[in-house]
């Protein structure tokens, strides 16, 4: 090979290093910063393809994707000084890439230490303002509200990363509290019980009074529904009676003998005495007579 050929390769090879190190993509997951001599030329470096100066600008990539970070379980104390044991996880992600950079060097590991330092900072005053019913189920949701809001305002300003979301994944209580709680739980739940037999009861009874109302207004319209029409069926049976017996006196008189008849010797060991003559016995002597 001669010696302008060889210069003509090496001379390729370095125009390709140097178009390597002039090209660099950033894709839609990452962001980024440029560097001109380790100071911050571009802050915040779009999506897609640039251009650099070989050896005196760098970048430096970040993951621009929602982060998780897994809190270590630490001890809190609630207003009324009782230990629990709360592990949580946070979910975060970069917002400023310029501070973030200045905050932690662009060390993920750095930025998650001081986000979990600031975490437990914020759960310990959370739970010291809060009883430990409400931090178990009363104003859970509440305190991880509160708990993202204050945590942004620090973190967007000192770190240039924002706190998407706060959770805990778990409380747990010593052996002496938790027999407290579940004491208190099984007083409550036996206190709610109580009331909703007691309102129970009372509509139980307020049904009842009002069914016997009825029942009595009922048996009323009844009853008066059925003397109205007996009244009525004698009052018909009467005319009809007495239309009938007006048109024979004498045998309307001897109906009514023969049932008195039937009514004074219905039993066998009936006794009257009376004259025969009498005006009772007067239709047997008639019968006699004949």
């Amino acid at each position: 090979m001669t010696p302008r050929a060889m210069f003509s390769l090496v001379a390729l090879v370095v125009v390709i290093l140097l178009g390597a190190q002039s090209v660099y993509i950033i894709t839609e997951i990452e962001r980024a910063v440029l560097l001109r001599l380790g100071k911050v030329v571009n802050p915040d470096v779009s999506t897609g393809l640039h251009w650099k100066i070989p050896f005196v600008d760098q970048v430096r990539r970040f993951d621009g994707r929602i982060l998780t970070l897994e809190a270590r379980a630490e001890r809190f104390l609630t207003v009324e000084k009782k230990s629990t044991q709360v592990d949580s996880y946070a979910k975060w992600r970069i917002v400023d890439v310029t501070r973030y950079y200045t905050a932690t060097s662009g060390d993920q590991e750095r930025a998650e230490r001081l986000l979990s330092q600031r975490i437990n900072e914020g759960l310990r005053n959370e739970f010291a303002t809060r009883s430990l019913q409400e931090v178990v189920s009363g104003e859970r949701d509440q305190l991880m509200v509160d708990l993202r809001a204050s945590l942004n305002r620090i973190m967007v300003e000192s770190m240039g990363v924002e706190v998407v979301d706060v959770r805990v994944k778990k409380i747990d209580l010593p052996d002496e509290v938790s027999e407290q709680v579940y004491k208190r739980m099984s007083a409550e739940r036996e206190r709610e019980a109580k009331e909703h037999r007691a309102i129970g009861n009372e509509q139980a009874e307020i049904i009842r009074a009002e069914a016997d109302r009825q029942r009595v207004v009922i048996e009323a319209n009844a009853y008066s529904q059925a003397e109205k029409i007996r009244g009525e069926g004698d009052a018909r049976a009467a005319s009809i009676y007495a239309e009938a017996f007006g048109q024979s006196p004498e045998f309307y008189s001897f109906i009514r003998s023969l049932n008195a008849y039937k009514e004074t010797f219905s039993g066998r060991e009936d006794l009257i005495l009376l004259d025969p003559k009498s005006d009772f016995f007067r239709y047997f002597n008639a019968l006699n007579k004949k």
